[in-house]
């Protein structure tokens, strides 16, 4: 990989990520743009863009809590070239905004799947299938869901074989509301998934088909009681860690099967 071909970056709105700068990552510090909290308003949409504009989606971003998913918009509108788009989550992410209409956590893949041309396919895991159902979208047939229903009744590779078009190459968004409190404290209802079982999906992506880049938010508030917000900060850290060190090694070519070439950031 060429150096200046990615990435890693650590998005910091809610001040959660103050005490971790890591020589792996590029801190952007975003705590000083109003309007961001779970609604994007057009001028931080605009504050945003610049400085993020010499960033390309190729890396691993850290985006801080479920309240900013719409942040993956932002990269995956950087993609020229037809791609799709594996979002790990517990919720839809498709529904429409309450106020006008701005981008929300809530709403921003919505206008993924209705509004950008280069979008194949919209690969969402980790909800319940009522969820999935009610998503509300024009271009319903870009849309592949695998419940969490479909996971526990190990149900979901049918559905990738006779679905998924691995031709194109795909950006990955995880939300860890789509885990288990065993492994994620969030600020949103959570899933059923284990680490185990997402870390297994991620590598079958990896196997199959390029990766321009990788996401992750779920990060819990720092207005919890401080002896929960430690508990919480510890467990969501070490799936953190965890979860970076087996990307990290995934982006090297390094599976436990397939052929072990590097596909990452080839877009």
């Amino acid at each position: 990989m060429k150096e200046n071909n990615y990435k890693n970056l650590i998005l910091d709105f809610s001040d959660i990520y103050q005490d971790e700068k890591d020589k792996r990552f590029e801190f952007i510090d975003c705590r000083d743009i109003p309007g961001t909290d779970m609604y994007c308003t057009e001028y931080a949409k605009d504050v945003l863009n610049k400085r993020l504009k010499s960033y390309p989606p190729r890396g691993i971003h850290f985006i801080d809590s479920g309240n900013y998913h719409y942040m993956t918009k932002f990269f995956v509108e950087k993609i020229n070239t037809p791609f799709s788009l594996v979002l790990f989550d517990f919720h839809n992410d498709m529904q429409r905004p309450l106020l006008g209409n701005l981008t929300s956590c809530g709403s921003w893949a919505r206008e993924l799947i209705d509004g950008n041309e280069y979008l194949q396919q919209l690969i969402l895991i980790g909800p319940e299938e009522k969820t999935i159902e009610a998503a509300d979208i024009k271009n319903r047939k870009k849309l592949i869901g695998i419940s969490i229903e479909d996971i526990e009744a190990k149900a979901y590779m049918p559905i990738l074989e006779n679905k998924f078009n691995s031709s194109y190459p795909i950006y990955i968004s995880i939300d860890k509301d789509v885990l288990s409190e065993q492994y994620a404290r969030t600020n949103w209802n959570q899933g059923t998934m284990s680490l185990k079982i997402l870390e297994e999906l991620i590598e079958g992506f990896f196997e199959h088909t390029k990766v321009i880049g990788v996401d992750v938010c779920g990060e819990n508030s720092k207005t919890e009681p401080i002896l929960s917000e430690l508990n919480d900060e510890k467990i969501n850290r070490s799936t953190d860690e965890k979860l970076y060190d087996f990307i990290e090694r995934l982006v090297k070519g390094d599976y436990r099967y397939g052929k072990g070439e590097n596909l990452c950031y080839d877009s």
